[in-house]
C-alpha cells in the first residue's frame, strides 16, 4: 500500500476543519448559508495557506447532495455523497481546476472556456478553478474577460494566485477578492499535535516549535517538514534531531553569544562563532535566532510582566533582558537583522557574522573615562593644535590642574601651557628652549592579549571588587540558594532574589534593594514573600532602588571565578604541563580549563 503524504492525508475536507483561516471561512459560511453567492472568487496568499482546499471546498459546498440525495447548496458538504467523494478523488466532471502555470495562453483559456456553454452534467454548478491566475498571458486574460463578468448562472470562477500584484485591475474588479493570512507559528503547533497524536508519533514541544518556526506561516510546509522529521528521527521528534535536519542553531548557543556581547567579552564570541563553523550550523538561522531572542528582551525589558510561563526559554531571556541595557539591545536587534544581508557579501558567512558580532561591541560605550585618550596614535599625540584640558585629562602631561583660562599645548611630544586670551604660540627660540636635547619619543602601549591565566586572575579580582560583603549578605545569599535549589522561585521572581541586597532584617519586614527599576515588580515581590513564607521566614518585603554591593549574584560571581582561578592554578603548576610547556612549546588553549 502506497504512503500518503501527511500535507495530502490532513487536508481540510470542510470548512470547519480549516485552521488560521477563520476570517475567510466566516465569509464564505455566512455566503453559503444565506445563498448570497458570487460569480467570481479570488483566493490570495502565499504558498502553503489553503487557497486550493478553500476552492475544493466551496466546490463540494456548491455541489453537495447531502447523505440521502436530497441536499442543497450548504457550507457544511457532507462529505459521502457522490459530488463530495467525486471532487475529493480529483474526477467530478463539473468541476474542472487548470494549472496558469504550465496552461498560460490563449488557447488553454479558450479552451476551457468552450466547456461554459454547456449546463452541468452531474452537480447543480460548474466550477472552474485557475491556480497562480497571474502567470496567464495579457491576451488569455482579455479572452476571459466578458465570460468572467457575465458568466451562465451553473458557473462559478475560482481564482488562485500567490501574486495578486500581477493580476490586472480588470480581473480584479470582477471578482471578490479574499486573503488568506499566513498561520502564526502557535496555530501550526496545535494542529501539528493533532496529527502528531492521530499519526501515533511522539514528539516534544520543543521540536515542535523549531518546526512551526521553520514553516514560515505555510501548512503544507510544517506538515512536510513533519514528515521529513519523522523519518530522520526513525518514527520519533525530539529537538536534537529536529535541529539537526533543519540546520538551525541551538539556543544554548545564542543565549552564550548575548551574555558575551552583554559583558563585552570579544573573545567568548569569536570562539562560539568557531564552534558554529566546526559543526556546521547555518549563519543566517544564527542571526534569525538571536533576532527572536532579543524581541522577546525588549518585550521582557519595557513590559516586565509580560513573560511567557509556558516557553522553557523565558526564564534564560529574562536574565539576559536584565544583563543587557535596553538601547543596546535594540541595536543589536537590528544589527542581527540588516547582518542577514550582509552574509552573501562577505567572502565567507562565518566571517560575516563575526564581523555583525564584533560590531556591537565597537559600538559600546567606555567603561573607562581615559579611554578614548590611550587609543590615541602616535600622529595625534604630536599634533601642535591646542587642546582643552581639565585637571583630570592632563594628569598624564602635568600633575598640577591647569588655571583658568589657560590652554594646554603639545609640540614634539612635550606639553606646554600658554595663555587663552593671547592664543600664541612660542616663538623659535623659546620652542628651542622648552624642547629637551635631545628630544625625547614617546612610547605607545600596545594591548597584548592576556593569557588564560592573566584573564581569570584579572576576573577574579574584579569579582571580588565588586562584591563588599555585608553582615546580612551570607543570610540572604543562603537563604536564596535554598529557594532556587527546590525552584521554589523561578524566572523574574528568581531574578530579584539573587540581583537584590538584603539591606535590614527585622522580625516581620525585610527591606532589599537593588538597582534596576524593573525588577521592583508587585507581583514578583508577592511570589518572593510567599516563597520565604513557605521555608519559614514569615516577613513582609520592601523594595528600594540603590546602589547594590552584596547580591547573591555577586556571591556567585566572585565564587565561580575563584575556582576558576583555582582550577587554572592547578593546572599551571603540574609539574608535567610545566615540562612540557618548558620542552615542547606547549601552550593551553585559552578557556579550556573549567573547575569541576
Amino acid at each position: 500500500m502506497s504512503y500518503l503524504v501527511l500535507a495530502r492525508k490532513y487536508r481540510p475536507k470542510n470548512f470547519t476543519q480549516m485552521v488560521g483561516q477563520e476570517h475567510v471561512v466566516r465569509a464564505l459560511t455566512n455566503a453559503l448559508d444565506s445563498q448570497r453567492l458570487h460569480h467570481a472568487y479570488l483566493f490570495t496568499g502565499t504558498r502553503g495557506v489553503g487557497k486550493t482546499t478553500v476552492s475544493r471546498i466551496l466546490a463540494k459546498s456548491l455541489n453537495c447532495l447531502g447523505p440521502d440525495g436530497a441536499g442543497d447548496i450548504t457550507s457544511t458538504p457532507c462529505g459521502v455523497c457522490q459530488a463530495c467523494t467525486d471532487i475529493d478523488a480529483g474526477r467530478f466532471i463539473d468541476y474542472t481546476e487548470l494549472d496558469a502555470a504550465s496552461n498560460r495562453g490563449i488557447d488553454d483559456v479558450q479552451t476551457l472556456l468552450e466547456q461554459a456553454v454547456y449546463k452541468p452534467v452531474q452537480g447543480r454548478f460548474k466550477v472552474f478553478m485557475i491556480d497562480e491566475v497571474h502567470m496567464l498571458t495579457g491576451p488569455a486574460f482579455n479572452a476571459m474577460l466578458k465570460t468572467l463578468e457575465e458568466p451562465p448562472d451553473y458557473l462559478k470562477f475560482v481564482l488562485a494566485t500567490t501574486d495578486p500584484q500581477k493580476v490586472p485591475v480588470t480581473v480584479l474588479s470582477r471578482c471578490l477578492q479574499f486573503n488568506l493570512r499566513p498561520m502564526a507559528p502557535e496555530t501550526i503547533r496545535e494542529h501539528l499535535v493533532h496529527v502528531l497524536r492521530d499519526e501515533g508519533v511522539s514528539a516534544d514541544v520543543q521540536s515542535l516549535r523549531l518546526l512551526a518556526r521553520a514553516a514560515r506561516g505555510s501548512m503544507r510546509d510544517a506538515l512536510s517538514l513533519t514528515d521529513q522529521a519523522i523519518a530522520f528521527g526513525a518514527g520519533k521528534l525530539d529537538e536534537a534531531t529536529v535541529h539537526q535536519m533543519l540546520g538551525s542553531v541551538d539556543r544554548a548557543y545564542v543565549f552564550r553569544l548575548i551574555e558575551a556581547l552583554a559583558v563585552g567579552n570579544g573573545k567568548t564570541v569569536v570562539d562560539i562563532t568557531e564552534e558554529l563553523r566546526l559543526q556546521g550550523l547555518n549563519p543566517a538561522s544564527t542571526l534569525e535566532e538571536m533576532s527572536l531572542v532579543l524581541q522577546r528582551m525588549a518585550v521582557l525589558q519595557a513590559v516586565p510582566g509580560a513573560a511567557d510561563e509556558s516557553d522553557p526559554d523565558a526564564a534564560e531571556a529574562a536574565r539576559l533582558a536584565l544583563l543587557m541595557p535596553a538601547d543596546e539591545t535594540q541595536l543589536l536587534y537590528s544589527m542581527c537583522l540588516h547582518g542577514r544581508g550582509e552574509l552573501g557579501l562577505a567572502p565567507d558567512e562565518y566571517a560575516g557574522l563575526t564581523m555583525v558580532l564584533l560590531r556591537l561591541l565597537a559600538f559600546k560605550p567606555s567603561a573607562q573615562p581615559g579611554a578614548q585618550l590611550e587609543k590615541k596614535t602616535p600622529i595625534e599625540a604630536r599634533t601642535t593644535a591646542p587642546v582643552r584640558a581639565s585637571a583630570q585629562q592632563s594628569s598624564s602631561a602635568t600633575r598640577t590642574p591647569l588655571p583658568p583660562g589657560q590652554v594646554l599645548h603639545v609640540l614634539d611630544n612635550q606639553p606646554f601651557v600658554d595663555s587663552e586670551s593671547s592664543n600664541k604660540y612660542p616663538t623659535h627660540n623659546e620652542r628651542a628652549e622648552l624642547r629637551p636635547q635631545p628630544s625625547r619619543v614617546l612610547a605607545v602601549p600596545v594591548r597584548v592579549q592576556a593569557e588564560s591565566r592573566a584573564e581569570a586572575a584579572a576576573s577574579s579580582r574584579s569579582a571580588q571588587a565588586m562584591l563588599i560583603p555585608t553582615e546580612d549578605g551570607a543570610f540572604w545569599h543562603a537563604t536564596v540558594q535554598q529557594l532556587v535549589a527546590i525552584d521554589a522561585i523561578t524566572a523574574l521572581v528568581r531574578e530579584l532574589a539573587l540581583q537584590s541586597q538584603l539591606v535590614g532584617r527585622d522580625t516581620d519586614q525585610w527591606v532589599l534593594r537593588v538597582e534596576r527599576e524593573s525588577l521592583n515588580q508587585p507581583t514578583s515581590r508577592e511570589r518572593l514573600a510567599a516563597a520565604l513564607r513557605a521555608a519559614g521566614h514569615a516577613v513582609q518585603l520592601a523594595v528600594e532602588i540603590g546602589r547594590v554591593t552584596d547580591s547573591p549574584a555577586r556571591r556567585n560571581l566572585a565564587d565561580a571565578a575563584e575556582k576558576q582561578l583555582a582550577a587554572e592554578r592547578i593546572i599551571f603548576e603540574d609539574p608535567f604541563v610545566q615540562s612540557m610547556m618548558r620542552d615542547f612549546g606547549a601552550k593551553i588553549v585559552p578557556g579550556s580549563i573549567k573547575p569541576i
